[in-house]
């Protein structure tokens, strides 16, 4: 039986997005489903998680440099 990561690939997604656009909105996206994924222990679970809280938190370091810097 293949094993799904769609909720985990969808969480990876989510975070790079979060990277450069609304860091507010995709970043809790993607860390629920890169939970939820973890919790039904999909493959790439583990790494949607962290990307799920590290992208979001450098989108939201980027965003503040680039308003200060206006």
């Amino acid at each position: 039986m293949q094993q799904k990561n769609t909720l985990s690939i969808l969480a990876i997604i989510f975070a790079g997005v979060s990277l450069l656009f609304l860091p507010i909105l995709f970043g809790p996206a993607a860390f629920v489903l890169g939970l939820i994924a973890t919790i039904k222990k999909e493959k790439l679970g583990v790494l949607a998680l962290v990307l799920g809280i590290v992208l979001p938190a450098i989108g939201m370091i980027l965003g503040a440099m680039v308003a200060l810097s206006m």
